[in-house]
Formats: structure tokens, sequence, C-alpha cells
């Protein structure tokens, strides 16, 4: 049974993906639901077995647990399971798998493609350009460039993982910060290990992929902020929750620091807020996930973890309640 916002469903699952659905399981492509406690769900939820669930699956709480006794797996078409599920449904032995692995690609390109961008000093050459209508002098031009640019990643979790992995053919040298990645690995992740502090004040642009938990509740406060050095550029792809944006708006307000942001907190931002207008901000609407024709590849994953269930196989992308501490 599929339960999600049905406009995400032709993208996530076209024609030939469905084909391989309906091979693999009984499922109805009409019925998309939203209220899993709607008339209309009932019946089929009371004989579900497995949920494909994506954007816009309300939380599933004892109440809906209760209308689909027969439950055995959750297979989620989209990233983090956080608010999806609960402590009712890990009780009951509920299989949960996510296709977050699929969005995280997305993310690292989206990065990697702000990492150089702003090493070039993209944007400020454009405002200048928009401005001016003419090339820039050599004295405005002698800091830009991506040669031995010092990047520090904040947190290997998929997305980070990834974009290491996507930073390697280029000439940068790259910090690391994670907690839970000891010297050896970070060396193999082609990374140089370093505390948070040491990061932030020695990196030219600072790119954040920790989890949103209670630990990363504002790592980025005001007095880490101003850590960053002079001209450094922050890049958020994670959570808003991560950054104190009243300080981050000062810093950017002061023109000190750059940023690309495709996320913030609150979000979207309030409409009177200074950061849509700053030209040494670069914000965009939470669009380096997947979207568009990106959607496909989290149902290619969804259909694997199918097909591997119905024949009793491992999953590939499995969710465990423990991961969840300390993943997003």
């Amino acid at each position: 049974m599929f339960a999600m916002d049905p406009v995400h469903l032709p993208l996530l699952f076209p024609d030939p993906l469905m084909a391989r659905l309906r091979r693999t399981a009984r499922i109805d492509p009409s019925l998309v639901v939203r209220d899993l406690t709607a008339p209309s769900a009932a019946s089929a939820l009371a004989r579900a077995e497995v949920l494909i669930t994506g954007w816009g699956c309300p939380h599933l709480d004892a109440g809906a647990l209760n209308a689909a006794p027969g439950l055995r797996a959750v297979l989620h078409a989209a990233g983090s399971v956080r608010s999806l599920v609960g402590d009712a449904l890990w009780e009951r032995g509920i299989t949960v798998s996510s296709a977050v692995t699929g969005n995280a690609l997305p993310v690292a390109e989206y990065t990697l493609a702000m990492i150089l961008l702003t090493g070039k000093d993209t944007f400020a050459h454009r405002e200048r350009y928009r401005a001016t209508h003419a090339y820039p002098t050599p004295a405005e031009t002698a800091t830009t460039g991506n040669l031995g640019r010092r990047i520090g990643i904040i947190g290997a979790s998929r997305v980070g993982r990834r974009l290491l992995d996507l930073l390697r053919p280029y000439d940068f040298e790259v910090l690391l910060h994670d907690p839970y990645v000891d010297a050896a690995e970070a060396v193999a992740l082609g990374a140089r290990p370093v505390s948070l502090e040491d990061l932030l004040r020695r990196s030219d642009i600072v790119s954040l992929h920790a989890p949103d938990i209670p630990e990363t509740y504002r790592m980025l406060d005001r007095d880490r902020l101003a850590l960053i050095r002079d001209g450094g550029v922050l890049i958020n792809t994670s959570r808003g929750a991560l950054v104190d944006h009243d300080a981050l708006t000062d810093e950017l307000l002061s023109r000190r620091l750059s940023a690309v942001l495709d996320v913030t907190d609150p979000e979207p931002l309030p409409a009177a807020s200074p950061l849509y207008g700053l030209p040494n901000v670069f914000l965009t609407p939470h669009i380096a996930g997947s979207l568009g024709n990106e959607l496909e590849r989290l149902g290619r994953i969804v259909v694997d973890e199918l097909e591997r269930l119905a024949a009793g196989l491992p999953l590939g992308h499995e969710v465990r309640h423990a991961d969840l501490t300390r993943v997003a």
C-alpha cells in the first residue's frame, strides 16, 4: 500500500518500476493515501503487509499500526525516517528501510558544485559584473581560485562520505570533523581528522553534513561561527537547526563571511529576513536533495528492497532503531 502525497508517485515509480512492483506484490497504484485513518484506506490497510511511504506520509503512530495488524515492513521512498516512525513501530518489530542513501547523492553533487563555485568567488563576481559591466581587475581576482583551497567537512554522514569521494580528484586540502570517525578511517576517506574548532579556524570553506540530533543542535553557535576566518564560506545542505541563525545573520550582515544556504531555521525564512537580499548569501529553497527525475533513484531502491523482502533476502538499506541516535 502506498502512503505519501500522491503527487510524488509517478516520479518515484515510472511505468517500468511500477511494473516491477506489481510483479512482486499485490498493490493498487490508484490508492495512495495521506490519511491512514480515512475510511477509504481502512480495507487496504487491514490487509497490508508492506507500506511504501514517502514525503507526505503521516507519522506511523499506534493508531495507524493498530489498523494494520499484518504489517511486516515499511519501505520509505525518501530520506530520514525520524519523523515517520516511533516507539510503537519499533516495539512491534516491523522492518524499516529507507532510500536515504539514494537521496545523499544529489546533495553531495550540489555541495560539490557550490564548493567549486564559491572557490572561484562566482557569486561576488556575478554581482560586481552586473553592477559595473566590467571585467575584474587582477587585484579583484587575487584571492580567487580552487588550487589548494582548504575544505572543512563537518560530519562523515552518507552525504559527507559521498562528498569526500567526489572531492578526491580536485587539488583541495580536506579536513574532517566527526566524533565517530577515528584518524585511520578519516585518512582512508581522504581527509585529515581535526577538532571542530580547528576545522573552523583553518578552513576556507566549511560544509555541514552532520545529522539533526540533540547533540548537534546549534553546534555552530555565535562563538564557533566567529572562529571561521574572514572571507570564509559556510555551506549548509544538512539542517538549519545545526546553526544559530541569529548569529549567522549578524556575521553575514557584517560581510565578514559568505554563505550557501539550502536549509535554514525556520524554513522557509520569514519574508522580512535580510538573507534574501544579501549579495554574500546564495539562498535556495531546500533543493539539494532529490528533485524531478532524481526521485526515480529513490523508487528504484524501494523496488529492489521489496524484491529482496519477497525473496527472503536481507535488505540492503535497513534502518535500525539504534541508528537513529546518531544519523538523520
